[in-house]
């Protein structure tokens, strides 16, 4: 039945509702009283009249009825209210009819329209139930322990309370105020320190936190409680999950490490980003990337322009052009992807020229620290060439800022990726002119879910039932999500003035070997069955990350978790000439050449004539 259908024939109940109501009532207080027949039509004509307008006016015959919310319940009585108090006064004022025969007229009338809706609501769910069960039989019932019996909990449960294969047998919650109280009729049983007794008396299948503003503390906490058990454990989605479209809200979302490895969120200055890219051109290299992609997400909710999703593999940049076209049409954004090599000088400049962008977040790179021992030349090319492609047709096309994206590997780099990154940001901040492009860095450290990032390796090694490999016990790395990385990028985007190296605040750095127990806990396996072994430091690897040298320290902190590195720099003629000294080097020679650089161990002395600078160590 279409939807028009269906209108007419609510509407069609419903006057038949009311008009057997009437004749109810008036055969049944007939013989009692004087019921004249002239002013009951009228009173029915206008009731009719009234209850029909407001239906319209309110929109009640297009209510989906499987979905009505007790407030349309509430507001359907008050429409019946209305148009029984517009009758009624019609009578006194002008024909007095019997009060009694009104009221049970309004008594039945307002109790039986609202109330079928809420039968034939009832009936359908029990239809639709029943349907699910005879359709999954083989579907086992998963007894749910809730965490929390707040606002998310009873988002959850309302959300699921009518799913045939989930049966939620109660709630935790440490709030004191909420024991003993119950939730859509789910019982709050306890604390969070009462889980593992509950889990065996209720015969647990699955816990679920239901607490989406959980701190990762907290949550490490309740994990390690519910971990002890061995009971699958999962979330609600996050409220971001859910705008993004990731999850619906009734959907069990695994808890990953990052959510246990995650701060607290950062606070922006959406007004100074929004000045920043409200209305304005911006590109983003590397669009394709875990960083540039996220970027480019967190961009497209300041309404730019025109978005330029510029990277080198054309399938990439496909799939964040698709998952951002829809975003882009409802706001009026003009999305373009650009397939392109940032070593393609000609090409870098030929887009520069054309869209002319007024914002630009270079976060295209070779990353992988390995790799990049392997393959030097490549990395000289996509790291430092590639960036100074971007840079200098930036410059040329009048961009008004440009932020490169950075790494801890950049400082005391004993590889040469982190070399390659901290003879760009030379370069980058050596462009830096007062009152033209402002050229600026971010470094951060390791990304939680980035590609190349050790989590999928760990995961792939415990679904196989391990052992996990581990570089060395001893190493540590700085860990931050891609959003909070790619949100604190665009705030220090917004505070550039030029020429500085903005350092993000990681926090504590994390052992990769805490990070491994973590993962074998999520996962539910056997602590025991599951080994952890020492692979041995690969090539170029440092035990420790650092974020500043000892000569960049500086406590100048211009922004929640947004530091300014103290970074002197050669000036950018020297760099260059280093760089294209470089040309003629074997492989071996190139990656000795680039660390020492990197470390300052040479130092490039300008000659007064027009003789090649020699390189000069100290």
């Amino acid at each position: 039945m279409n939807r028009r259908k269906k209108r007419l024939t609510l509407g069609c109940v419903d006057i038949t509702v009311i008009t057997l109501a009437g004749l109810f009532s008036y055969l049944f207080l007939a013989p009692f009283v004087s019921l004249p027949l002239r002013p009951m039509v009228m009173s029915y004509l206008i009731f009719m009249v009234v209850y029909i307008s407001l239906s319209l006016f309110f929109r009640i015959f297009d209510k989906i009825n499987r979905y009505t919310s007790i407030r349309e319940t509430i507001i359907h009585g008050i429409i019946v209210t209305s148009a029984f108090f517009v009758s009624d006064m019609y009578n006194l004022i002008f024909t007095p009819l019997s009060q009694r025969f009104l009221f049970l007229w309004y008594l039945l009338a307002v109790l039986i329209i609202p109330g079928s809706r809420v039968a034939w609501r009832i009936i359908i769910e029990h239809k639709l139930k029943k349907e699910k069960i005879n359709s999954g039989k083989n579907n086992p019932i998963m007894r749910t322990l809730i965490v929390g019996a707040g606002a998310g909990g009873s988002l959850f449960i309302r959300s699921l309370q009518h799913n045939p294969e989930i049966e939620f047998v109660g709630i935790v919650d440490d709030d004191k105020n909420k024991q003993k109280t119950t939730l859509y009729g789910v019982p709050v049983l306890g604390t969070t320190h009462d889980i593992e007794k509950l889990i065996k008396s209720f015969e647990v299948d699955q816990i679920t936190i239901a607490i989406p503003s959980l701190s990762s503390k907290e949550l490490n906490r309740i994990v390690d409680y519910c971990s002890e058990t061995h009971v699958k454990v999962n979330q609600m989605p996050s409220v971001e999950d859910i705008v993004q479209g990731t999850f619906e809200v009734n959907e069990f979302k695994e808890i990953d490490v990052t959510d246990l490895l995650g701060r607290e969120e950062v606070k922006l200055d959406m007004e100074q980003i929004a000045s920043q890219l409200s209305g304005q051109t911006v590109l983003v290299s590397g669009a394709g990337g875990s960083i540039g992609s996220e970027i480019c997400r967190q961009i497209i909710r300041f309404s730019p322009k025109r978005i330029l999703l510029l990277g080198h593999g054309e399938n990439s940049i496909y799939l964040v052009h698709r998952e951002l076209k829809p975003m882009a049409d409802t706001n009026q954004i003009d999305l373009v992807p650009v397939i392109a090599d940032i070593q393609d000088r000609e090409r870098i400049f030929e887009v520069m020229k054309t869209y002319k962008p007024d914002r630009v977040y270079h976060a295209a790179a070779h990353k992988h620290v390995p790799l990049m021992e392997y393959n030097p030349t490549e990395a000289v090319k996509n790291n430092i060439y590639g960036t100074k492609n971007m840079a200098e047709a930036s410059k040329a096309a009048g961009v008004g800022s440009f932020v490169m994206i950075s790494t801890d590997k950049a400082v005391n780099p004993p590889n040469v990726m982190g070399a390659t990154k901290r003879i760009a940001e030379m370069i980058v901040t050596g462009l830096n002119e007062k009152g033209k492009t402002n050229f600026v860095a971010v470094r951060f450290g390791n990304v939680l879910g980035s590609r190349g990032s050790v989590i999928p390796v760990f995961k792939e090694q415990i679904k196989n039932g391990g052992p996990i490999t581990v570089t060395d016990f001893r190493m540590t790395r700085y860990f931050m999500t891609i959003p909070e990385a790619s949100r604190l990028v665009l705030q220090a985007g917004s505070l550039a003035k030029g020429g500085e190296i903005f350092v993000l605040d990681m926090g504590e750095p994390v052992k990769i070997v805490d990070l491994a127990k973590k993962m074998i806990k999520l996962s539910g396996a056997d602590r025991e069955a599951i080994k952890i072994t020492e692979a041995g430091i690969r090539p170029g690897e440092k035990l420790y990350e650092e974020l500043l040298s000892t000569s960049e320290n500086t406590k100048e902190q211009v922004y929640e978790k947004i530091f300014v590195g103290k970074v002197t720099n050669e000036p950018i003629n020297l760099v260059l000439d280093f760089v294209k000294d470089t040309e003629q080097l074997n492989e071996d020679q190139l990656k000795k050449q680039l660390v020492d650089f990197a470390n300052g161990k040479i130092v490039l002395e300008q000659i007064q004539t027009n003789e090649e600078s020699p390189l000069v160590y100290t």
